[in-house]
């Protein structure tokens, strides 16, 4: 039996959801959605609406990231081996930016990728975030809890007790 094109029947390559993605963020019935959009592996969109203290603690973080010589970006579209990502915050060197430049979604993540929990997260999607970011190269991906005040550092082997990157986060939560 030959492919039947009513349906997807496998998970998509990186190319394919990166067109996907391509296609949605230049659609403009999707401009002004209250939340951003990600890709799981086959093609579906994932939605998370975010609060104003979620914007606030991310735009936080850019000036924190600012003590860094590279590029800041909010809502960073990234391929993984989970679909197309989108980190709330990540961070990218200069060498970074000449390789991949404004391409969409980035087809290896930042050096720096974080995401701020939301109540509609699940630690272990969390987790897996962070696995699948530093998989595609990032050197440590962060989850910040708002609630508890607190950030989780991840590198190529897991849960860090500190992070390479020495940001003052002390007042992030202020």
């Amino acid at each position: 039996m030959g492919a039947n094109p009513e349906v997807i029947e496998g998970p998509l390559t990186r190319e394919a959801l990166g067109e996907r993605y391509r296609e949605l963020c230049a659609d403009p019935r999707f401009a002004n959605l209250p939340g951003k959009i990600e890709l799981d592996l086959w093609g579906r969109m994932l939605m998370s609406p975010a609060s104003t203290y979620h914007g606030i603690l991310q735009s936080r973080l850019v000036q924190r990231l600012l003590a860094l010589e590279g590029q800041s970006i909010v809502e960073a579209a990234i391929s993984t081996s989970l679909g197309v990502l989108v980190a709330d915050v990540a961070w990218a060197s200069g060498d970074f930016m000449r390789r991949h430049g404004t391409e969409t979604p980035l087809a290896e993540a930042p050096e720096l990728c974080i995401e701020v929990a939301s109540p509609s997260n699940s630690l272990k999607e969390l987790h897996e975030k962070m696995e699948a970011y530093v998989a595609a190269g990032a050197l440590e991906a962060w989850i910040v809890f708002p609630q508890s005040k607190r950030i989780e550092h991840f590198g190529a082997g897991g849960p860090l007790s500190q992070s390479r990157f020495a940001l003052e986060t002390g007042s992030l939560f202020d």
